[in-house]
C-alpha cells in the first residue's frame, strides 16, 4: 500500500506492448540497493497508465502520475505527457534530432558540402521517411511465427515427404 507521501508521485518509464483498450502499459525501472555486497540492482514494476486518445505507443518515454483513485482494476496511473517517441532521439539540452550520435542538420550540411554518390544513393532521407508508426494496424504478417525449411531430402529417402524433419 502506498503512502501519502507517495501518493501523487511522477514517474517516468517506457510504454511497452498492451492491449488494454484506454490505457497504456509503462515500464518504470528503479535501481534497488543491496546492503550485503553494497551494488544497486535494476527491477522494474509495470503500471497501467489511462491514455483516452492513445497517443502513447511502444517504446514511447512517458512520464505518468498516480490517481487519486483507481478507474478500473488494473488502471491506476495517468498520462502526465509523452516525453520521447520512439525512435525519434531528441538532444534534451539543444533540442536538435540526433542520428547515432550526430545532430541531423550537421548530416544534410555534410552532403550539401561533399555531394551524395553518382548513382543517387545517398543514404537514408530523413526528411523524406514517413512519421514513426506508419505501419500501425496493418496485417503484414510480423506477428506470425515464420518457417525455415533447412534440408531437402531427395525421392526415396525415408524423410522426403516428412514434414517434422526438413
Amino acid at each position: 500500500m502506498a503512502t501519502s507521501a507517495h501518493r501523487g508521485a511522477v514517474l517516468i518509464g517506457q510504454c511497452i506492448a498492451h492491449n488494454t483498450r484506454n490505457a497504456a502499459k509503462v515500464r518504470v525501472k528503479r535501481l534497488i540497493f543491496d546492503s550485503n555486497i553494497n551494488m544497486y540492482f535494476p527491477k522494474h514494476k509495470n503500471y497501467y497508465a489511462h491514455d483516452p486518445d492513445r497517443e502513447c505507443k511502444t517504446g514511447d518515454i512517458v512520464v505518468i502520475r498516480e490517481l487519486p483513485e483507481r478507474m478500473s482494476k488494473v488502471v491506476t496511473h495517468s498520462l502526465v505527457k509523452l516525453v520521447y517517441k520512439f525512435g525519434d532521439v531528441t538532444d534534451p539540452i539543444t533540442g536538435k534530432k540526433v542520428v547515432v550520435g550526430q545532430y541531423r542538420e550537421h548530416m544534410d550540411e555534410r552532403d550539401e558540402m561533399f555531394g551524395v554518390a553518382e548513382d543517387g544513393s545517398g543514404g537514408f532521407k530523413y526528411s523524406e521517411a514517413p512519421d514513426r508508426g506508419w505501419q500501425q494496424d496493418k496485417r503484414d504478417f510480423t506477428h506470425k511465427v515464420g518457417y525455415q525449411k533447412w534440408h531437402e531430402f531427395e525421392p526415396g529417402h525415408r524423410f522426403h515427404n516428412d514434414p517434422v524433419a526438413s
